[in-house]
C-alpha cells in the first residue's frame, strides 16, 4: 500500500524520513509522496568492474553542487551520463521501501534518469544515473525537482538494508567486497 501525504508528513516530524524537504513539500506536497531536488551532479571517468565477490565502480568528479545562495546550472548534452545526488535524505524504517521515479519533465526534455528502489533500514543520500538521451542539450537547474519518491509499507517483514552504500555515498574508492 502506498502512503499518503499525510501519514508522510508525520513520519517526517516523528522520525526524519526524509530530511532537507522544499517548503513546497512540507506545506503543499503534490501527489502520494515527496518530490526531491537536484543536489548535486557527478561526472564519472576511469573503468569499473562489477563481479560475484568484489567491485570497484568508476571515479567521480564533482561538476556542481546546490548553493542556495546562487542559481546554478548545468549542461546535459545529448549522450551525456552524469551521476546526480538529491538535496535530500531519507531514514528508512523496517517496515517501509520507497520507489523513485523521473518527473515527467525530465523525459518529456530528453533526460532519462536512472533509479531504484530504497531498502527498509538504508539512511542516506539518493543517488541516480542522468543520461541526456534526447536531440538537444537541457539546461538544468541545481535545486529543480527532478525525481519523485513514493512510500510502501512491507507486509510480512522485510531484511534491512545491509550494504556499502550506506549514507548515500556517489562510488567506492578501491576494490571492495561486496556483502
Amino acid at each position: 500500500m502506498v502512503i499518503g501525504p499525510k501519514k508522510l508528513l508525520q513520519l517526517v516530524k516523528k522520525i526524519k524520513l526524509v530530511e532537507n524537504l522544499s517548503e513546497r513539500e512540507l506545506t503543499n506536497p503534490e501527489g502520494a509522496g515527496f518530490d526531491l531536488r537536484l543536489g548535486e551532479v557527478y561526472k564519472i571517468s576511469g573503468k569499473a568492474f562489477l563481479g560475484v565477490t568484489e567491485r570497484h565502480t568508476a571515479e567521480v568528479s564533482l561538476v556542481k553542487a546546490y548553493d542556495e545562495k546562487r542559481v546554478q546550472k548545468v549542461v546535459i548534452k545529448p549522450g551525456e551520463f552524469y551521476l546526480i545526488k538529491t538535496l535530500e535524505s531519507v531514514n528508512m524504517p523496517d517496515n517501509l521501501t520507497a520507489s523513485i521515479t523521473p518527473r515527467s519533465t525530465t523525459y518529456r526534455s530528453g533526460l532519462y534518469i536512472r533509479t531504484g528502489n530504497v531498502p527498509p533500514g538504508y539512511c542516506g543520500g539518493l543517488n541516480f544515473g542522468l543520461k541526456n538521451e534526447g536531440p538537444v542539450p537541457v539546461t538544468i537547474e541545481l535545486g529543480a525537482r527532478v525525481v519523485h519518491i513514493q512510500f510502501h509499507e512491507v507486509a510480512g517483514g522485510g531484511n534491512l538494508y545491509r550494504g556499502q552504500w550506506q549514507g548515500g555515498r556517489v562510488t567506492t574508492t578501491k576494490k571492495e567486497k561486496q556483502v
